[in-house]
């Protein structure tokens, strides 16, 4: 398995665990407020890093962490994910995954095989076409995807691992409408993630000069869904 970019440490990606990050290139969304842009759009100007390096590392410094986390880009499309979480774990170390859901067959074996311990999941927008074709940047004849994504939450809705949902809000792609419709259609589970936007360097170049929401207003907001939630933080602000 090739990554493009690491982050050797991190506090927050990985709930309460010290965690390396990598990142795998490619992506089947087009988020136009996405920051990762290089890895979506130009992965192959980005150098290899392998996971035989990778792990070779980790298991020299495994002291230094807690879990491994792979974002990217989109982890699922690499079909050696669940070798890698299986020699990650061979290690000693919690495992975690960063997805936008729409490889619920690559979910699946993850959870069935017990290759995962934590998965946060970016959900774009309410579930209806029109507001996820919208901020995840698809074309109209990929709909399919949505309905991917449905099918991964409802793994995740049963699912014995850490799970965190986590919304960017835009101006221009959400309305406080559309959070409240979404967080009504995602109660039950134990966490949920207001993000802030951040415009610097996002994809869309449209998308660069959009001014984030009020951070109190983002509270507010949150206050208004934190009882569908165990857990219902802010993030960025």
């Amino acid at each position: 398995m090739i990554f493009k970019g690491w982050q050797k440490t991190s506090l927050i990606e990985y709930p309460g665990k010290i965690s390396t990050v990598l990142f795998t290139g490619g992506c089947n969304f087009r988020c136009p407020f996405c920051y990762n842009t290089e890895l979506v759009e130009r992965p192959g100007e980005l150098a290899d890093l392998s996971a035989e390096m990778v792990l070779q590392y980790l298991s020299e410094n495994r002291a230094l962490y807690q879990a491994v986390v792979v974002s990217g880009g989109e982890p699922t499309l690499h079909s050696r994910l669940p070798e890698f979480f299986e020699r990650v774990k061979d290690l000693g170390l919690s495992t975690g995954l960063e997805t936008n859901g729409t490889n619920p067959a690559m979910v699946s074996q993850l959870l069935q095989g017990a290759g995962v311990d934590f998965i946060g999941m970016d959900v774009k927008a309410p579930l209806k076409w029109s507001a996820y074709q919208a901020a995840a940047g698809l074309a109209e004849d990929r709909a399919n995807l949505l309905e991917k994504v449905k099918r991964t939450l409802c793994l995740l809705k049963g699912a014995r691992v850490l799970v965190e949902l986590r919304c960017t809000v835009v101006p221009g792609l959400h309305e406080r409408a559309d959070i409240l419709a979404l967080a009504e259609q995602l109660e039950g589970f134990p966490s949920f993630i207001l993000q802030q936007f951040k415009p610097d360097g996002v994809l869309e170049p449209r998308m660069r000069k959009v001014k984030p929401f009020n951070p109190q207003d983002l509270e507010d907001l949150r206050g208004r869904i934190s009882r569908l939630f165990a857990r219902c933080e802010l993030r960025g602000c």
